[in-house]
C-alpha cells in the first residue's frame, strides 16, 4: 500500500490517499482529511466555539444606561441595546448572556418576581416593554443565541431586599431565604428551594425563545464557615458530612433545573458559571479558593452526570492561577462544552492594569487545551476598553463559528434542501432553498450559508461561513466578487447538529451530494459507520466515521453513501454521481 500526502493550501489540510493494488479495491478508494489544527499549539479559528460574552444588568452596568421614565424613552433602550448588539455581532460574538434575573427581581414580566428597578428606576414597574422578548428577537436577527442569565441564589442586601417591599422572596417565602453577613440568600439545603426555582425557569422557557438557561451563583455564599445551616444538617445530612450534604445539596438543584428545562424543551442548553477552579491540582494549589470545596460546586461531576450542557467557569486569573486550570476543566469536561470565563476588565488600572498580551495568551491557551471558544467578562469593556480588548478579540477570532453543537441530546439530523438557485441582478446576487421541516416538535429549521472559489465548498472550513442561523430561505449578496464563487447552504436543527448541504454554483443546483468527496455533519454518538453502495445496494466499502471522506478512485456511475448507527440503523443517505 503507497501512501501520499498532500498539503492543500487553500483549506490547510492534510488528504491521505490509500492505493489499493487490486481492480476490485480500487472501486472502494476513501481517504480521510485531517485538520491541520488538531496538530497546532495555538490552533487556527475552529468552526465550533463560543463566542460569549456576559451582559449586565444589575446597576445597569452594561445596560440599560438610561430608564424609561416617558414613551420616548423606550426606544432609547431598545436601540441603545441594538447598539450593542450590532457592535458585537462585528466581534464575530455567536452568544449573549444576558442577566435576567438580578438579585430576586427580573427584567421581563413575571408572575413571580418584580420588573427590576434597572428599567424604569422604580421596582415593580413596567418598562412599556418586553425587554427580554426583544432581546431574544435583536439576537436572532444577528444570528446570535441568546441564553438568560439567572443570578441563582444571592438575594441582595437588606436596603436592595427592603425596596423590593412585600414582593421580595424574605417576605413572601420566608422558608426559603436566610440572612448571611449582611445579605440574603436562597437557602440550597431547604427541598423547597429546588422547586420554586423550577418555576422561575419554567416560566423563562414556556414564554421565550431562548437558547439556553445560564445559571450564576448556584453556590454556597462565600466562605461559608459561619452559614447558619446546623438545623438543616441534622434534619437532612442523613449520616454524610457536612461538605458532602452542601455538595450534594448544589447539586441536586442543577439537576432539577436541568431537568425542568430539558421536560420542556429539551434543545435548550442549561449551564454553569462555576468558581474558575475546580480544586486543587497535583502542582498547583487553588489557595483555599476554588469550586468544590470552598462554595461546594462539585461541578467537574455534573459534567459526568449530564446535569449541564455547558461549564463556563470564571477564570479571572493570569499565570498558573489560569492556565493549568483551564486545561484541567477541558481534560474533566467528560464530552460537554467547556468554555472559561475570561476577565476583560482586568485591563482597566483599577482593576489590575493587566497588558493586552494576557488576554490574547488566555485565548489562545485555551484553545490548545481544548476548550471551545471563550466568555468575556463583560460587555461593556469588552467593546469600550482602552486597552484595545476589541481588536484584539477580532483579531484571535477573525472568522466566524458556530455555537458548538449538543450532539448528546439531538435524536436525528435535518433532511437536505432538495433545491437551491440563484438570480443576479447587477451587483446582487439572490440565493433561495427549499424550506427543511423539523423534526418532531423541534422548533423551525436554520441555515448556515458557505462560499468560495474552489468547489466543493468545504463546510468544515470556518473562513468559508458567510452567515449562521438564518431563519429565511433566502439571502441576498452584494459585491463585485460575484464570478466563480460556489455557495452551499447548510440545515441546522435547535440543537446546533448541521445536516446536509445543498449546492449552488456556475452550473446551478448540484442536487447530489459531492462528486469527488463528502463534509459529512461533526461526529456524534449516534454516527458509527459509513458505508458506500452502488447502484444496486451492494457494499462496496465500509469504514468508520469521519467528517471528511473521499471518493476519487470510484468510475464514473451512480452511488450511494450511507451513515449508519451503533445498531445498523441509516441516519443519513446520500446520492451521488462520478
Amino acid at each position: 500500500m503507497d501512501i501520499t500526502v498532500i498539503n492543500e493550501e487553500k483549506n490547510a489540510t492534510f488528504v491521505i490517499f490509500l492505493i489499493m493494488p487490486t481492480f476490485k479495491n480500487l472501486l472502494a478508494i476513501l481517504f480521510l482529511i485531517v485538520p491541520v489544527s488538531l496538530f497546532a499549539q495555538s490552533g487556527p479559528s475552529q468552526k465550533y466555539e463560543y463566542r460569549a460574552v456576559w451582559l449586565t444588568t444589575i446597576k445597569n452596568l452594561d445596560w440599560p444606561s438610561t430608564k424609561v421614565l416617558c414613551e420616548p424613552d423606550i426606544q432609547k433602550q431598545k436601540d441603545e441595546l441594538s447598539g450593542m448588539l450590532d457592535s458585537l455581532a462585528r466581534l464575530n460574538i455567536n452568544t449573549v448572556f444576558l442577566q435576567t434575573r438580578l438579585r430576586g427581581d427580573v427584567i421581563y414580566p413575571s408572575q413571580y418576581e418584580p420588573f427590576s428597578a434597572v428599567l424604569t428606576g422604580r421596582v415593580g414597574a413596567a418598562p412599556g416593554y418586553d425587554p427580554l422578548a426583544f432581546a431574544v428577537e435583536e439576537c436572532h436577527k444577528r444570528g446570535m443565541q441568546l441564553h438568560a442569565w439567572l443570578v441563582t441564589l444571592p438575594l441582595g442586601n437588606r436596603m436592595h431586599v427592603k425596596s423590593l417591599g412585600r414582593k421580595s422572596l424574605p417576605a413572601s417565602r420566608p422558608s426559603l431565604c436566610r440572612m448571611h453577613k449582611g445579605d440574603w440568600f436562597m437557602e440550597p439545603g431547604e427541598p423547597a428551594t429546588a422547586d420554586y426555582l423550577c418555576r422561575i425557569v419554567a416560566e423563562i422557557v414556556s414564554k421565550y425563545n431562548v437558547d439556553g438557561i445560564h445559571l450564576d451563583y448556584i453556590r454556597y455564599p462565600d466562605r461559608p464557615s459561619s452559614y447558619a445551616d446546623t438545623h438543616l444538617y441534622r434534619k437532612y445530612g442523613k449520616g454524610k458530612s457536612l461538605a458532602d450534604w452542601r455538595r450534594g445539596n448544589i447539586t441536586r438543584l442543577v439537576r432539577s433545573l436541568y431537568e425542568q428545562v430539558k421536560s420542556i424543551k429539551p434543545w435548550v442548553r442549561v449551564s454553569v458559571a462555576p468558581l474558575g477552579k475546580h480544586d486543587n491540582l497535583s502542582s498547583y494549589s487553588s489557595y483555599g479558593w476554588n469550586a468544590r470545596n470552598t462554595v461546594f460546586q462539585d461541578a467537574q461531576a455534573w459534567m459526568r452526570e449530564g446535569i449541564v450542557d455547558a461549564l463556563f467557569p470564571m477564570l479571572y486569573f493570569r499565570g498558573n492561577d489560569f492556565y493549568p486550570f483551564v486545561r484541567d476543566w477541558a481534560e474533566q469536561s467528560y464530552g460537554r462544552h467547556l468554555a472559561p470565563g475570561i476577565g476583560v476588565y482586568r485591563l482597566l488600572p483599577e482593576e489590575g492594569n493587566w497588558e493586552i498580551k494576557e488576554i490574547e495568551r488566555q485565548l489562545t491557551t485555551s484553545r490548545s487545551a481544548g476548550a471551545q471558544g471563550s466568555v468575556m467578562f463583560r460587555a461593556r469593556h469588552l467593546l469600550t476598553s482602552a486597552a484595545g480588548a476589541s481588536e484584539l478579540y477580532k483579531r484571535v477570532y477573525a472568522d466566524k463559528a458556530l455555537v458548538p453543537p449538543m450532539n448528546w441530546c439531538a435524536s436525528s439530523v435535518p433532511a437536505q434542501p432538495d433545491s437551491f438557485s440563484a438570480e443576479r441582478h447587477g451587483d446582487f446576487l439572490t440565493l433561495s432553498w427549499s424550506s427543511v421541516r423539523p423534526a418532531n416538535s423541534e422548533p423551525a429549521v436554520k441555515y448556515n450559508l458557505y462560499v468560495s472559489r474552489s468547489y466543493p465548498v468545504n463546510t468544515a472550513d470556518p473562513r468559508n461561513i458567510v452567515a449562521v442561523a438564518l431563519t429565511d430561505t433566502v439571502f441576498v449578496w452584494e459585491g463585485s466578487t460575484l464570478d466563480a464563487m460556489h455557495w452551499a447552504v447548510v440545515p441546522v436543527n435547535a440543537y446546533g447538529v448541521e445536516g446536509a448541504p445543498a449546492f449552488w454554483s456556475e452550473q446551478g443546483f448540484v442536487p447530489e451530494y459531492y462528486r469527488k468527496q463528502f463534509y459529512l455533519p461533526e461526529p456524534a454518538t449516534w454516527g458509527m459507520r459509513v458505508v458506500v453502495r452502488n447502484a444496486v445496494g451492494n457494499k462496496l466499502y465500509e469504514c468508520g466515521y469521519s467528517q471528511t471522506i473521499g471518493v476519487r478512485g470510484l468510475p464514473k456511475g451512480v452511488y450511494t453513501l450511507e451513515v449508519l448507527s451503533r445498531n445498523g440503523d441509516v441516519l443519513l443517505r446520500y446520492p451521488f454521481t462520478r
